[in-house]
């Protein structure tokens, strides 16, 4: 057993060593020379909301923010009192930022158009899971929250920005991240110069750089999907998940199962270890259940970043034209290779699914 100056030591970091998120935002911004700060000023933002929601998870069960508000959200869904107070101090915090002119948020049936400061700039769109996971919360299991930044494309005005403005396709993101509220507290996002993740010191109230520039195994051992669907399935995808459970050792199969129910949490082990999260179309969702607009595209910015690959099934994700904030996608997102071999056994392609290299 460890004596307690051991584990002091191990524990006695020096955070000297380490960046906080607003140095390296500052350092990126000056990367730039005619930055005016407007962006950096927005992540800043995103941060402090995502410090205030953190906080306040850490003491839910003392201040009666678990369960249900008894309100259902546009999703059909019953609101849970932790959704909502996730949704109030993200728009907050980007209300106040000024940088910001329109927001789309699950827990909203509207885009919210923002009336921006004299200060800020107002030219961008912010699109935002406040609580992903949230069904999970009363038994405290690991949950999250995904953004998606875009530009106010030319022709709108931005102070009074039409709601339309948000449909734009994944590839038009500026910026897009997650934060997982877990063991610990991590803020992981790309610009489109590669990803990464800020791990949140409370002592100090502060993200520190911790995994910088994160790449995802081109294959890993893991797959996470919601098996008890398996019979909604279509006979492409039972088959390759049939055949991930086969044995042999050659192909270091079968691949372990992973599914915690948040997809936040999930995604963030598989970006890490190496793996594949499906939530596919079944008989009964034939459109999928994830939303394109607030999880399925920035996760797509993000893995792509990070070397990974994020398919619908039939196409990639961030090529998807939407035609209405809330749309809902299929989603298969993780190691390029496991990703590739997804994609041609939905296709029914034994050549493909053979060339793939194992």
């Amino acid at each position: 057993m460890e004596s307690s100056a051991e584990s002091k030591g191990l524990l006695d970091v020096d955070l000297g060593d380490f960046k906080t998120l607003e140095q390296f935002i500052i350092e990126q911004e000056d990367r730039f020379p005619h930055s005016t700060g407007a962006f950096s000023r927005l992540l800043r933002d995103i941060s402090l909301a995502a410090k205030i929601v953190n906080r306040d998870m850490r003491r839910a069960g003392l201040i009666d923010i678990y369960g249900d508000t008894g309100e259902t959200n546009v999703q059909g869904e019953v609101q849970k009192k932790m959704d909502a107070l996730a949704h109030r101090e993200f728009v907050l915090a980007l209300r106040r930022g000024g940088e910001c002119c329109l927001i789309g948020s699950e827990e909203h049936a509207e885009a919210i158009p923002l009336s921006t400061s004299s200060a800020g700039d107002g030219k961008y769109i912010v699109l935002l899971d406040p609580l992903d996971g949230s069904s999970n919360i009363d038994v405290n299991v690991s949950v999250g929250t995904i953004f998606s930044i875009y530009r106010l494309p030319d022709g709108y005005d931005k102070e009074k920005p039409e709601p339309d403005a948000a449909l734009q396709p994944g590839t038009q993101q500026v910026a897009a991240g997650y934060v997982v509220y877990g063991s610990s507290t991590m803020l992981v996002y790309t610009t489109g110069s590669g990803v990464d993740g800020f791990t949140l010191d409370p002592s100090i109230g502060e993200f520190l750089l911790s995994h910088p520039q994160i790449q995802t195994p081109n294959r890993g051992g893991i797959f996470s999907v919601n098996s008890g669907y398996y019979h909604a399935f279509d006979e492409g995808l039972r088959a390759y998940l049939d055949w991930l459970q086969e044995y042999d050792p050659e192909t270091n199969r079968p691949v372990k199962t992973r599914y915690i129910g948040s997809f936040v949490s999930d995604f963030h082990r598989n970006l890490l270890k190496g793996g594949i999260y499906m939530y596919p179309a079944t008989k009964s969702s034939p459109e999928g259940k994830l939303r394109l607009m607030y999880e399925a595209n920035p996760m797509a910015f993000i893995v792509e970043q990070a070397g990974g690959r994020a398919t619908d099934g039939q196409q990639r994700v961030m090529e998807k034209v939407p035609h209405k904030l809330h749309q809902r996608t299929p989603l298969f997102i993780g190691s390029p290779d496991m990703v590739q071999r997804a994609e041609a056994f939905l296709h029914g392609d034994d050549e493909r699914v053979a060339s793939v290299s194992d």
